[in-house]
């Protein structure tokens, strides 16, 4: 069997289609699974020991450039793909199999795209499958087979990245992460403005406390989340900053991924790299605002999700990238403190039951 996926562009949902490979694999240890995705993707679908080869799609998000997407799709007719799963929702995310002739071609319900699939799986009944990783996950079966979430195989096979130790300490090495003290990463950055954010001035107090008690800390994110890091680091007291090292903006992902696996434990934002260090099974503090765990929680059983939101808590779509959300704010460092010393001292299994 080889099975051709349409992979997703974003950090978190790389990670969480891991579980679909893995479950393909397990249902058939002969089959070959490429994946089609954007170059960035390599560094973790290189980490998948069930991935094949990863087939770099050369267009920007959101780009329809049907012309570039049929030339792929041609180009991969004589390799004998038995069957497509397009994972994303969209009309431009089935068009490369459906050129590509793959004769079996299926996705969940999207954009008008009858034609293009040849098996259209339509959402069961509400809460049947209520997380992100079990529709991905679902495709694996026929459509028959996943009315609801407890006749999917148990336990799901959740995403896990491999990583050589050898990597692992070589990248500490090349950023000076190597410590007397136990390190402690923390990623303060998101997408999609303040609203998934942890407020810059808690992670500071909490910077603080932990550097008090013999911690160092180690800040992660994108280029663009920059200034956030500076922030936290600027707001410590002149000895704390000798612990604390912004790599904020100064990593790729290949090197963050080897980087987090580095570090004794994880505090984050709903964010890529919250289901990074989960899938690099880090004890991991997950912070979650408007954003539902309900959906895309860490997928780990060493980590502790803290929500704090209620209907009484409300978000104006204007507000989105000027002010953080105040169930994130009311989210105080004290309260994150004592949920990962509960990790670190007794190496507790708290989480989401999947």
């Amino acid at each position: 069997m080889k099975i051709l996926i349409i992979g997703p562009s974003w950090v978190g949902d790389m990670i969480m289609s891991h579980s679909l490979y893995r479950t393909l694999k397990d249902q058939n240890t002969n089959t070959k699974i490429d994946v089609i995705a954007p170059d960035w993707c390599r560094s973790l679908l290189s980490r998948m020991p069930e991935v094949n080869k990863a087939i770099d799609i050369p267009l920007g998000h959101g780009t329809l450039a049907l012309t570039k997407r049929y030339r792929l799709g041609k180009s991969l007719r004589d390799s004998g793909y038995d069957r497509a799963y397009i994972l994303p929702h969209s009309f431009k995310s089935a068009l490369v199999p459906f050129f590509a002739r793959i004769p079996f071609r299926a996705g969940w319900k999207g954009e008008m795209r009858y034609g293009l699939l040849t098996h259209v799986y339509n959402y069961p009944q509400e809460k049947a499958l209520p997380l992100m990783v079990e529709r991905y996950i679902a495709l694996a079966y026929p459509q028959q087979h996943i009315k609801l979430a407890k006749t999917l195989s148990k336990p799901l096979l959740l995403p896990k990245i491999r990583l050589s130790e050898q990597e692992i300490e070589e990248t500490a090495d090349i950023f000076n992460l190597k410590s007397n003290r136990s390190i402690i990463g923390l990623c303060p950055g998101a997408e999609f403005g303040l609203v998934k954010r942890w407020p810059h001035y808690h992670y500071a107090s909490l910077s603080q406390k932990l550097i008090d008690q013999g911690y160092r800390i180690v800040l992660f994110g994108s280029a663009k989340d920059h200034p956030i890091g500076t922030e936290i680091c600027n707001a410590l007291t002149k000895n704390a900053r000798e612990h604390c090292l912004n790599l904020v903006g100064q990593t790729n992902l290949e090197q963050v991924v080897a980087l987090i696996a580095a570090c004794d434990a994880i505090v984050t934002n709903d964010s890529g790299l919250m289901h990074v260090a989960a899938a690099v099974n880090k004890p991991l503090v997950a912070l979650y605002g408007p954003t539902s765990p309900d959906f895309t929680p860490p997928l780990s059983p060493r980590a502790i999700v803290i929500r704090l939101i209620t209907v009484s808590y409300k978000i104006c779509q204007k507000d989105i990238n000027q002010q953080y959300h105040h169930s994130l704010i009311d989210i105080k460092p004290n309260t994150v403190l004592r949920a990962l010393q509960k990790l670190l001292t007794k190496d507790s299994q708290h989480s989401c039951t999947f």
